[in-house]
C-alpha cells in the first residue's frame, strides 16, 4: 500500500539498438557464399501510460529506475535481431514531466492515454546491405544506435472541478464528506487533513470532482504549513471555494488572508471563478458574524452553510455545479 505522493525523481533509459551481423552464407556446394548478416533489433521505447484509476505517484517511490530492453544483434541467414521490449510507466492523469535542473515542463500528460517519451535506438544494418559488384564480401556491419538516458522530475497536479481553500479546521473535510463518498478525517483540531482528498458527487449526467487540500496558514506561499506543498493541486480546478469559519475570531480577515496567499503563490489562481462560504452557521454568533462579513464585502455572494443541520447545502452544490459546468458551455 503506497502513501500519497505527488512528486519524485526517476531515471529512465530507452533500449540500445542491436548491432548488425557480419555473416556469410555457409552452404554445401556454394564455396563462395555471399554476405547474409541480418539487422539488429530496435531498442525498446520508454512510454508513459496514463491511468484514471491512479491518484498518486506512490508506485514510483519504490522503483526509481526504468529501463527499456535492448534490441538483440542480427544473425546469419539475414535473420533480424529481436526488438527490445518497451518500458511502460503508469502514472495518474495530471502528471507533469519536468527537467530536474531548470524546472521546465517537458510534457503535460493531461488528456492523453499514452506518450512515447524516449525512443529506442535503431538497430544496425547487417553486412548484407553493403554488398555490391565491387565489394562482394563486406566485413562491416552497422552498430546499433544507443538509446537515450535521462533523469526527470515527475510532478502530479490533481485534476478536480472545485478546490477548497481555507484555514485549518474551517470545515473543508466535513463539506467534502457530506457531499461525496470521500472519507476525509474530521476532528476538532487543526491539520487533520495532511494530504489532498478527492470526492465526487453526481449532478445530472456530470460528475463534479471536489479537492480538499490541507489548511492554509499565513505564510503558506513562502513554505509555511502543510498547505503550501499542495497549493499546486488547485491550479487545474475550474473554480475555488473559500471556506470562512464563523467560529474563528479571524472571520473578518480570513478571506483577504487566503486570497493574499494565493496571489503570492500564483496570481492567476485568483482569476478563477469562486464562491465564499460561511461555515459552521450552527455555532453561537455565526449569524451576526456572517452579516458583518457580507457588509464588509457587499459585492460578494456569501453562502451560509452548516453541515451539521444541512443549512445551505443545496445552494453550495448549485454553486459548485455552475462553476464546474461553465467551461462546458
Amino acid at each position: 500500500m503506497f502513501g500519497f505522493s505527488d512528486e519524485t525523481y526517476i531515471d529512465i533509459a530507452s533500449g540500445n539498438g542491436g548491432h548488425g551481423s557480419v555473416s556469410f552464407r555457409r552452404e554445401k556446394y556454394v564455396p563462395k557464399g555471399g554476405p547474409d548478416g541480418g539487422d539488429g533489433g530496435r531498442g525498446g521505447d520508454v512510454i508513459f501510460v496514463v491511468s484514471k484509476n491512479l491518484r498518486t505517484l506512490g508506485g514510483l517511490k519504490s522503483k526509481r529506475t526504468f529501463r527499456a530492453q535492448n534490441g538483440q544483434p542480427g544473425r546469419g541467414a539475414r535473420r533480424h535481431g529481436k526488438d527490445g521490449l518497451d518500458m511502460e510507466i503508469i502514472v495518474p492523469e495530471g502528471t507533469l514531466i519536468r527537467d530536474p535542473q531548470t524546472g521546465e515542463i517537458l510534457h503535460d500528460l493531461t488528456g492523453i492515454d499514452r506518450f512515447v517519451f524516449l525512443k529506442g535506438g535503431k538497430g544496425g544494418n547487417g553486412n548484407w546491405h553493403y554488398r555490391s559488384s565491387t565489394r562482394q564480401a563486406p566485413r562491416y556491419a552497422q552498430p546499433g544506435i544507443p538509446g537515450e538516458e535521462l533523469r526527470i522530475h515527475i510532478e502530479l497536479r490533481i485534476i478536480a472541478d472545485i478546490g477548497f481553500v481555507g484555514f485549518p479546521n474551517a470545515g473543508k473535510s466535513s463539506l467534502l464528506n457530506h457531499l461525496t463518498n470521500a472519507h476525509s478525517k474530521v476532528a476538532g483540531y487543526p491539520f487533520t487533513t495532511k494530504i489532498p482528498h478527492l470526492g465526487v458527487f453526481r449532478y445530472d449526467t456530470r460528475d463534479i470532482i471536489l479537492a480538499d487540500i490541507p489548511g492554509i496558514i499565513e505564510g503558506a506561499s513562502e513554505g509555511a504549513g502543510l498547505g503550501f506543498k499542495f497549493l499546486r493541486h488547485i491550479s487545474r480546478t475550474a473554480g475555488l471555494a473559500y471556506l470562512i469559519d464563523m467560529d474563528d475570531e479571524r472571520y473578518l480577515t480570513a478571506f483577504e488572508s487566503l486570497k493574499g496567499e494565493l496571489v503570492a503563490y500564483a496570481p492567476e489562481l485568483t482569476d478563477k471563478p469562486s464562491v465564499v462560504i460561511a461555515t459552521k452557521m450552527d455555532t453561537e454568533f455565526a449569524s451576526e458574524r456572517a452579516d458583518e462579513l457580507q457588509e464588509k464585502y457587499p459585492d460578494l455572494e456569501i453562502l451560509h452553510l452548516s453541515v451539521f443541520n444541512g443549512e445551505g447545502v443545496s445552494e453550495v452544490k448549485r454553486s459548485f455545479v455552475r462553476m464546474a459546468t461553465a467551461e462546458d458551455s
